[in-house]
């Protein structure tokens, strides 16, 4: 027996290979697992010389032998989700955008997508589930806008850990944006309003949000550190809203009053504070001061400016259903409180003010969407300014003269 016979060996799957052809071509030959499909499949590549033919096996082989870890995986989109909301979201959200997540993924996306494998979630199954979220439950533009962000977020996850290959919901069409229809007083309803503000206790924080453009949020979650009377600036540094808990996960779960950071990094700003408003808030001041003389020891001290009698904060439901009498007071329609903000804004570029500094005192995240947001102003300015131009020229033609055309 021939003990120097070599033995053949055996070539693993996706080794491959090569053999010279009659014609002096080499022939590479690769089987293996296709990486599209994960199916097994085997693949026949020429090279004029050898050289080249190893270089086509060599990066077959990388493509063939290696199983991509998205294939591999079986996670659900609802396991994906609920995995996304506790390790990447749940501790960097503030607690409203975190909660509007997790209801995202547990009303829309878990009923109807919640059971797919994330690898086999594709671009055509979310347009057949946004189109229905459209036609059949009346989602609005935005809605359907939102719930897609917050999914391309998990997704974009997803994709950077290598469970899916790309990412589905940057290929799908949403339906167009209704810009909202925002609400304006006018000069005239300002007025009464202001008027019929001066009857209730609440009504200096109406006057305040005239003249400061604050969201409601802001208002009530105001502090008495947040004014310099020095200066006479007003800085917005915190919010005050009811929120649902983080811990419950039910529709009907408990809120909770939470004060926060304002909205965003711009939301955090400094607002100089009209003569008016000066006197308004030590003259509120002075009636704190009395609500605390005559609850002696059961006055809570928040150091809040918007408080009870009793001290303790003032939610926005009560400053809404305070606001709602005023305007009932002054007979005026139920502006939102909102219509506030906005009448700030619409006042101030009617008087000129430029957009940059508008958008700054009202905390926009660009100037771009304070023109947008008030283009109505723009365009009543813009007849207004054009009718200064009239002056420039003299239109008039020449009198008692015959007009000849050459």
């Amino acid at each position: 027996m021939n003990n120097n016979k070599k033995t053949k060996k055996k070539r693993h799957n996706g080794e491959g290979s090569i053999r010279q052809k009659p014609n002096g071509r080499y022939e590479v030959r690769i089987s293996g697992r296709d990486m599209e499909t994960g199916k097994s499949t085997r693949i026949s590549k020429y090279a004029d010389t050898l050289d080249e033919a190893v270089d086509i096996q060599h990066a077959l082989s990388v493509a063939m032998v290696q199983t991509p870890q998205y294939l591999q995986n079986n996670t659900t989109v609802g396991e994906w989700l609920d995995n996304w909301l506790t390790t990447y979201m749940q501790h960097t959200l503030k607690q409203s955008t975190y909660k509007s997540y997790e209801t995202y993924v547990r009303k829309h996306f878990k009923p109807s997508l919640g059971t797919i494998k994330l690898k086999e979630l594709t671009p055509r199954t979310l347009q057949i589930f946004y189109n229905y979220k459209q036609e059949q439950e009346n989602l609005s533009p935005k809605t359907i806008s939102n719930l897609n962000m917050c999914l391309h977020k998990a997704l974009a996850q997803a994709q950077s850990e290598g469970l899916i290959l790309s990412n589905p919901s940057g290929s799908v069409s949403l339906p167009p944006l209704i810009k909202p229809h925002i609400e304006v007083l006018t000069r005239e309803q300002q007025a009464r309003l202001v008027q019929a503000s001066y009857q209730f206790r609440y009504g200096v924080f109406v006057r305040m949000t005239l003249v400061t453009g604050l969201r409601l949020g802001e208002v009530v979650g105001l502090r008495w550190c947040d004014i310099d009377f020095y200066t006479n600036m007003l800085h917005v540094n915190q919010t005050l809203n009811r929120l649902q808990r983080y811990d419950d996960d039910e529709a009907d779960s408990k809120t909770e009053i939470v004060t926060q950071t304002p909205k965003s990094q711009n939301s955090i700003r400094s607002i100089p504070m009209l003569p008016e408003l000066v006197m308004d808030l030590q003259n509120w001041r002075t009636v704190q001061m009395q609500d605390a003389a005559a609850q002696g020891t059961a006055y809570f001290d928040s150091d809040l400016i918007a408080t009870q009698e009793n001290g303790l904060y003032v939610e926005p439901r009560l400053m809404r259903e305070y606001y709602q009498k005023m305007l009932a007071a002054a007979n005026l329609p139920n502006y939102n409180f909102h219509a506030l903000r906005h009448t700030f804004a619409t006042r101030a570029m009617e008087q000129g003010m430029d957009a940059k500094t508008l958008s700054i005192l009202l905390g926009h995240y660009s100037v771009g969407f304070t023109l947008d947001t008030y283009a109505h102003v723009l365009t009543d300015q813009k007849w207004t300014a054009m009718q200064t131009m009239a002056n420039m020229y003299n239109m008039e033609p020449p009198l008692r003269q015959p007009i000849q055309f050459f």
